[in-house]
């Protein structure tokens, strides 16, 4: 026997059932429509944004990126240069576009870096982005003119205490990692030198094989055909092993400045609240990419190393943008430089 409902009542227990059952019917359907979408993707090219200049070491790297990450993907990944205020401007574009995967950002160790450098940052790093993964870490060298009158390290830094403040040291721009890896040296051997910013890596790096400047610390991507050539003198490695390529070239922890590591890390990152199902395809081609023989000969070439496969990952990027965020915002606060 039914249970009698109270006069004037309203059952609404059947209404509820069919409201129900058709919000689960537009769940599966939603579901099977998104699983479809991200087979099908990608149906159009791919922008990988760059925030440097082209012909610059993060642009070599990512243009060597794109080819195999494009015949993984089945459309071309488009490398786009949107250089200015160190790398911001392409971060800020790339954090407001369409969440829809055909925007993404690879840069460097700038995204760590910016919280402490500028005031008025309008964005987050870390919360502002979703990740994909780590590329390739690159060592940098430190590099003087051609015709500086110290022939070893120990010359250069007896000189460097001789001219103090008369010294020029060339980087960058502001977050370079050029600028970064100055900050550091400036610290480790307690000489103010000058610093002297350029638009980009690549008129610092004409800048010093002009003679306009004494010294820089730059990437390998960059200097390596330079220094084969002779045409600036090699003083050390920041890494704390020795370059494979620059077998007998000493690190700088080696002669003397304990502890002193930079290395350019590259990532890739997409706008918040892109898809996770379009994140894990691009990581996918990331991965692919990265094991590319091509890509790995191109890499080896220039001393860039290939992070290991933790690295590669979403949470591997995540992890290692707060640790070097950690790292970098005392120095940067301890040397008073920032940006408005």
């Amino acid at each position: 026997m039914k249970p009698l409902e109270p006069p004037g009542s309203v059952n609404l227990r059947k209404p509820i059932r069919r409201i129900l059952a058709r919000c689960a019917v537009a769940a599966v359907a939603a579901l099977s429509t998104q699983a479809a979408w991200s087979q099908e993707y990608p149906t159009r090219p791919i922008s990988l944004v760059v925030p440097f200049t082209a012909g610059g070491p993060t642009d070599i790297v990512a243009r060597a990126l794109s080819v195999p990450m494009s015949k993984f993907l089945g459309q071309s990944v488009v490398v786009e240069n949107k250089p200015g205020a160190g790398g911001t401007l392409s971060a800020i574009h790339v954090s407001r576009a369409q969440p829809n995967g055909y925007t993404f950002l690879i840069h460097h160790n700038g995204m760590a870096t910016a919280p402490a450098l500028y005031r008025k940052l309008k964005y987050n790093p870390l919360t502002d982005f979703e990740f994909v993964g780590q590329v390739v870490d690159v060592p940098m060298t430190l590099l003087g003119r051609k015709d500086l009158p110290a022939e070893n390290f120990d010359q250069l830094l007896a000189w460097l205490k001789e001219q103090g403040d008369k010294v020029n040291l060339a980087h960058a721009g502001l977050g370079a990692v050029s600028q970064l890896c100055g900050l550091l040296f400036r610290k480790a051997t307690g000489v103010e030198v000058t610093t002297v910013p350029y638009q980009g890596a690549g008129p610092a790096l004409v800048a010093l094989l002009g003679g306009h400047v004494d010294l820089l610390c730059d990437q390998t991507t960059q200097t390596m055909p330079h220094i084969k050539a002779g045409a600036v003198k090699l003083y050390g490695v920041t890494t704390l092993e020795r370059v494979r390529n620059l077998p007998d070239t000493p690190t700088l922890d080696e002669l003397g400045l304990k502890g002193f590591e930079v290395k350019v890390w590259h990532g890739i990152y997409a706008p918040k609240k892109t898809p996770p199902e379009i994140i894990a395809k691009f990581n996918e081609a990331l991965r692919f990419a990265l094991k590319d023989p091509d890509f790995v000969r191109r890499m080896g070439e220039l001393d860039a190393e290939i992070v290991p496969e933790e690295k590669q990952t979403p949470e591997g990027l995540r992890r290692w943008l707060q640790k070097e965020t950690d790292r970098w915002g005392p120095i940067i606060r301890d040397a008073g430089v920032y940006a408005d």
